[in-house]
């Protein structure tokens, strides 16, 4: 009976056998590492980019959002987030003014950019060439929204992903309705609990209060 771990009893994937030999001289034969036609140098290649796709109105971004972006960054290659135009909500700022804000609040962060973009968040994903569409959530009553929304991007586009990131509890509450009801009222130190430093002078221009 041949070996079990002879010439032919375990080769390489490409048809050959690499050999070790044990001290005593019996000889082994393992499986080469690589498949025909893959070098080693294309082997250890990183994996395409991981890109995730964060869509919103961001009017304006919150700490809330950006929360949900610098955690993202830390599991993504790269964050687009793309602002878009809520059609049920009367909003603060412009498109432009809601971009560079967004901007200007992620600014140290290297793999997010920021794209304004208009028509469904599924196609605007795939124009990104990505795959992925995050949602941040904030409470039970999110989630069931979301849910909805979900099932509808799937019949849309079943080959886009959406994945949640829960918001941190100390955000949860923070929408664009609460900061149109505060601002008026509160000093900048209080606004900077609810919105990145960039934001808080722009939105005291459009809702004004005392500095």
């Amino acid at each position: 009976m041949p070996p079990a771990c002879g010439p032919r009893g375990l080769q390489g994937l490409d048809g050959r056998a690499a050999g070790l030999t044990r001290a005593g001289g019996e000889r082994l034969f393992l499986p080469n590492r690589f498949p025909t036609g893959v070098s080693a140098a294309v082997a250890q290649q990183p994996p395409h980019p991981r890109t995730a796709v964060y869509t919103g109105s961001f009017d304006p971004i919150t700490l809330g959002h950006l929360d949900v972006i610098q955690r993202a960054s830390r599991v993504f290659d790269s964050i687009v987030v793309g602002v878009g135009i809520n059609p049920e909500k009367q909003p603060i700022f412009s498109l432009s003014d809601r971009v560079q804000l967004v901007r200007d609040s992620v600014a140290d962060l290297p793999n997010v950019r920021v794209e304004l973009f208009s028509g469904l968040s599924v196609a605007f994903v795939r124009e990104q060439g990505a795959h992925v569409l995050l949602r941040g959530v904030r409470s039970l009553t999110d989630i069931d929204a979301e849910f909805t929304m979900t099932l509808a991007n799937r019949k849309l586009d079943p080959s886009v992903e959406t994945v949640f990131l829960m918001a941190d509890a100390q955000y949860s509450h923070i929408s664009s309705s609460l900061l149109k009801q505060i601002t008026p009222l509160a000093n900048d130190e209080a606004l900077l609990k609810f919105v990145p430093p960039p934001v808080v002078a722009p939105l005291r221009r459009m809702l004004s209060g005392p500095a």
